[in-house]
């Protein structure tokens, strides 16, 4: 079998390293996990979301030999809000990490398919009373608490059930990484997390240090989302550093463990090499250990969350050309069969991404276009000025990097039904997520008698 690769990125193939996600067949088909996928969109139909197991364990495995094999009393728990399907939960299991939920609803997914509990961290800046006792029946390893407030609806449950609660207090160290507005989450004002300035978190400590039915094994910190250098999350450690040199001091608290977030970034243009994850986790690792040596306390276990990293390019998204529509001069827009629904992010916050024409690998990209999404939005567009051989309807699009963050804030807008999601590996296509119904859309609905 021959290999292309797609003509527009040929010239910058030398200075980029890596196009592992853009290879095609000798019928010019895009090649994904083993697949041509044009067999896959004839299989299961369009728009689908399509998974490679191979590239979602090779991921997890890098995580594994550069952080927990490497460094002493080190754990990476992946972010379930990337992308949680029943089985997602079962490779995670199998490659040895753990999971971090952040609702019932990750919870029960996790718990479902027999996850590790005391694997599971259970994180969330407003968690529902009935979440924390959900999460204190399943048993799950730590909860991160955000605040006193759910410090004390905590303690209630915990109490009324007998149940002893290992917690992390969630902080903002106060950095402000380089990123979207929309994906920032460790800078002073942040909702997330017990602020620094001021005594809230001596306050809480002392509260927790108080307590006979929770106990506070350390503390939870994340900057923020798509980060590329890593010099927030070391400011980020010297700031904890200092708070739990001073914690140790007054009021006499050793932390055991210290979780440091995810936030890895991604890149979403092919021609371009992601971040690998050991130019954070070094770094931080290295600034901790002589952080807490230079303040006298001992160095924490440490928790690292990747998700965005592990499976973001494990995945493509399949759509299908409905229309073709050039405005002179302007642009030419190629409308697909999904769009924000299935994926909103670049609409939420002007995500980038790329595209291919999936059976016209080896054809001239000689047209510039705007895919276009389906939905009743301006906004409702996936990629811009995307240069591509010319299309028309019933063409096969692949959108490159969709296996984080699309699956999992999908909608029903428009009442569009959600896709179908695929696992693949060579030889083995298996739905995980089987395609909506129309009837599905109205499942839990309900005509009152007098209507």
């Amino acid at each position: 079998m021959s290999l292309f690769l797609y003509p527009v990125l040929r010239e910058k193939e030398k200075r980029c390293g890596s196009l592992e996600q853009v290879k095609a067949n000798e019928k010019g088909h895009f090649l994904f996990g083993g697949w041509d996928v044009a067999e896959l969109a004839k299989k299961f139909g369009t728009p689908l979301y399509v998974l490679s197991e191979d590239m979602i364990r090779a991921r997890c495995r890098v995580v594994k030999a550069s952080f927990m094999d490497k460094w002493e009393n080190a754990l990476a728990v992946y972010a379930g809000k990337a992308f949680l399907p029943l089985a997602m939960c079962r490779i995670i299991e199998s490659e040895g990490l753990g999971i971090d939920v952040v609702s019932g609803g990750e919870l029960h997914t996790a718990k479902a398919a027999g996850f590790p509990m005391e694997k599971v961290f259970f994180h969330g800046n407003s968690k529902t009373r009935e979440e924390i006792r959900y999460a204190l029946e399943s048993g799950v390893g730590r909860i991160v608490v955000d605040g006193i407030s759910e410090f004390e609806t905590l303690e209630e449950e915990a109490s009324s059930l007998g149940r002893k609660a290992s917690i992390l207090f969630r902080v903002s160290p106060g950095v402000d990484a380089h990123t979207h507005k929309y994906i920032l989450t460790g800078h002073t004002g942040s909702k997330f997390g017990i602020s620094l300035v001021g005594n809230d978190l001596q306050d809480a400590v002392r509260r927790a240090m108080r307590s006979e039915i929770v106990s506070l094994r350390g503390f939870h910190f994340h900057i923020g989302s798509q980060i590329f250098e890593n010099t927030s999350h070391v400011m980020a450690v010297d700031v904890l550093v200092k708070t739990l040199a001073g914690l140790a001091a007054d009021p006499g608290f050793t932390a055991e463990e210290l979780n440091m977030g995810g936030g890895y970034g991604v890149e979403f243009d092919p021609s371009r090499k992601s971040p690998e994850i050991g130019m954070f986790t070094d770094a931080m690792m290295e600034r901790l250990a002589e952080g807490c040596a230079s303040a006298g306390i001992p160095r924490p276990r440490v928790i690292i969350e990747p998700g965005r990293w592990i499976v973001s390019e494990a995945g493509v998204t399949l759509y299908t050309v409905q229309t073709v529509k050039p405005i002179s001069g302007i642009v030419t827009y190629v409308s697909v069969d999904g769009g924000m629904t299935d994926n909103p992010r670049p609409s939420l916050y002007g995500a980038k991404y790329w595209a291919v024409a999936a059976e016209k690998m080896n054809e001239d990209p000689s047209e510039t276009v705007t895919i276009a999404g389906k939905c009743c939005e301006s906004g409702d567009v996936i990629a811009e000025n995307l240069k591509v051989p010319p299309l028309r309807r019933g063409d096969l699009v692949a959108v490159l990097n969709t296996g984080a963050y699309t699956f999992s804030m999908a909608s029903n807008y428009n009442r569009i039904p959600r896709p179908a999601v695929v696992l693949v590996s060579p030889g083995k296509a298996d739905v995980i997520v089987e395609r909506q119904t129309y009837d599905d859309l109205l499942r839990w609905e309900r005509i009152p008698e007098h209507l």
